[in-house]
């Protein structure tokens, strides 16, 4: 039979269970977005902005059961695209990019858009694909979509020439798609080794990342058998849950908060799940790692690479733990821990440093301690909670407990900034039954925030918390600690309602400590209705988190002894003599 490319691609797109697509039609994709708007199954999202397509298209995978699909143009359509991508890619996030490509039939050079985009595209992707004919479409993207969510989740990319969209071609079938399993059998040994460790340990402790989210359930009951803490990375932060009475925070080094530093001292065991160490999760490689670790993850190359594993188990995060769990269960051993002790231990921790953070209410600013203990005590437990990068992320992951697996998500090893506002969209859309609440800071707002166009045009009833203190308020604290000068990192004044006219969202100033409750109220009350809200909340950023000074604190420790005296020597100067 004979088809046209571009309805085999959004039949194969409807298979798959594809039920949005975000970017801009141009003159290489035109056809596939004729034929997006023929399907009952997927609507066609126009964002402002390819990158900003890209987030969205983060923010429906991580927050679904489907897989988030970008429809864009090749050359700039497609760089523009790309810091999305590589968000996706080092954060592990399945996403499905399809791209027009230009045409392979004419023979000429120089076309619009010409460039070959798999050098371009395959340092951030797991696998690019270039149609060659029409009887490959379908099973293409089949392929693509398994190799997108299996292993270590991430994107993949599908190049299809003009001509193939736009022409008729002979194709054999079209065949049904068939979800593929991918099971790795890990080593039974293994799991009787790690027991043996866990049950042999004087203080035990369990860190879970992103990896571990849909293994929450297992680790809750391994953590309440061992009698152990369990902290998070901070992609992980909703990988385990902040009102569990064993839950300590993000982290447990000196970037940490201190009911993680408390519980995790003299830690001599721990078992890793669905965790890299990287950077951000150790605080800058801050933290001290138990000789007898036990790393599962189902990518082996984490293993060993910042911290040596005693046992590394390759597989399922779900799998591994239930296994674990097994060999628990089957032993005839009782924690020697006391629960009761250790969790009001970690409570008492919690709540004194909250504390700190609501001691006096401000008349002039917006205190991040109020703020978050209100936004905690208005939402409800399963609010969709969006973050950028940025000071707010830290403040975020220190004062706002995550009630909910998945509750909470945040750009990390990429980090890109402009990753909240159109995460959010795309999460709302996913999820329309659900709360979502953005936090962003100004500088990352003024990135992306034009996408809350989008989200009026859309229906799409978000609520946007922009923390405005005229900064990069994160980076401004680090060179202002050591250095006590803020060079290229103090902001325009953006009037944050002329934002809010322009793009059709409702507005909500919240000036300081008296308007916090009120604020939200409002603006959970408007986003019910499906319109967006932009909240412009004065804050004040004075106060440190534990990351900001404990990153400050290990990475000035690791320097050599003569450059540890300058750098110090410099800041006294400074700070004393201006």
């Amino acid at each position: 039979m004979k088809k046209i490319g571009s309805q085999l691609a959004i039949y194969a797109l409807e298979q798959i269970g594809v039920k949005f697509t975000f970017g801009i039609p141009g003159v290489h994709n035109t056809e596939l977005y004729d034929a997006l708007n023929s399907s009952e199954k997927i609507t066609p999202v126009l964002v402002t902005h390819e990158g900003c397509g890209s987030f969205m298209a983060d923010g429906v995978s991580r927050t679904s059961d489907t897989i988030g699909t970008l429809c864009i143009v090749p050359a700039a359509g497609t760089t523009h695209a790309m810091s999305g991508i590589g968000e996706a890619f080092l954060d592990g996030t399945p996403m499905l990019i399809i791209t027009g490509g230009t045409r392979r039939d004419s023979g000429r050079h120089y076309q619009l858009h010409q460039m070959d985009l798999r050098p371009v595209i395959e340092s951030i992707t797991k696998k690019y694909f270039l149609i060659e004919k029409h009887e490959d479409i379908i099973q293409t993207i089949y392929d693509a979509y398994d190799i997108a969510t299996s292993g270590e989740p991430g994107p993949v990319f599908v190049e299809i020439p003009v001509e193939i969209q736009m022409f008729q071609g002979e194709v054999s079938e079209l065949s049904k798609y068939q979800p593929q399993t991918h099971e790795i059998k890990f080593n039974p040994a293994q799991i009787k080794q790690a027991v043996d460790l866990l049950t042999n340990a004087s203080k035990p402790g369990l860190y879970v990342g992103w990896g571990a989210l849909k293994a929450f359930e297992q680790t809750k009951e391994i953590a309440e058998k061992l009698i152990t803490p369990v902290s998070t990375t901070l992609q992980g932060l909703s990988s385990f849950l902040g009102n569990h009475p064993l839950h300590t925070g993000v982290g447990f080094g000196p970037a940490s908060v201190p009911a993680s530093q408390n519980a995790f001292k003299d830690c001599d065991c721990m078992l890793a799940v669905g965790v890299r160490f990287s950077e951000l999760g150790t605080g800058s490689y801050g933290v001290t790692v138990p000789e007898n670790l036990i790393h599962v993850d189902i990518n082996s190359e984490v293993f060993s690479k910042n911290y040596p594993a005693k046992i590394a188990i390759e597989g399922d995060a779900k799998q591994v733990l239930s296994a674990i769990l097994e060999e628990l269960n089957s032993r005839n051993w009782t924690s020697p821990r006391n629960s009761e002790k250790l969790a009001l231990k970690i409570k008492v921790d919690k709540q004194n440093y909250l504390a700190e953070w609501t001691q006096k209410k401000n008349t002039e600013k917006v205190s991040p301690g109020f703020f978050f203990k209100s936004l905690r005590e208005q939402l409800p437990d399963d609010v969709q909670m969006v973050v950028d990068d940025g000071k707010h992320t830290f403040l975020s992951a220190e004062l706002f407990p995550v009630h909910v697996p998945g509750g909470f998500i945040s750009p990390t090893d990429f980090n890109c900034m402009g990753f909240c506002v159109p995460a959010s969209i795309g999460s709302k859309l996913a999820n329309p039954d659900k709360m979502v609440a953005a936090i962003v800071g100004d500088g990352a707002f003024l990135m992306t925030g034009m996408e809350l166009l989008t989200a009026s045009t859309y229906g799409v009833g978000v609520m946007v918390f922009v923390f405005h203190d005229g900064e990069l308020g994160q980076i401004s604290q680090f060179q202002k600690i050591p250095l006590n000068r803020k060079t290229c990192t103090k902001i325009g004044d953006v009037n944050m309602e002329g934002v809010a006219i322009a793009t059709g969202a409702h507005f909500i100033s919240m000036n300081n400590d008296d308007d916090i409750d009120t604020g939200i109220a409002e603006a959970m009350k408007i986003s019910a209705e499906g319109k967006p809200v932009l909240v412009d909340v004065n804050i004040d950023y004075s106060k440190k988190t534990f990351m900001t000074k404990g990153v400050v604190k290990t990475n000035l420790n690791r320097f050599p002894l003569n450059e540890k005296v300058r750098f110090i020597g410099r800041a006294v100067k400074r700070h004393v003599f201006g």
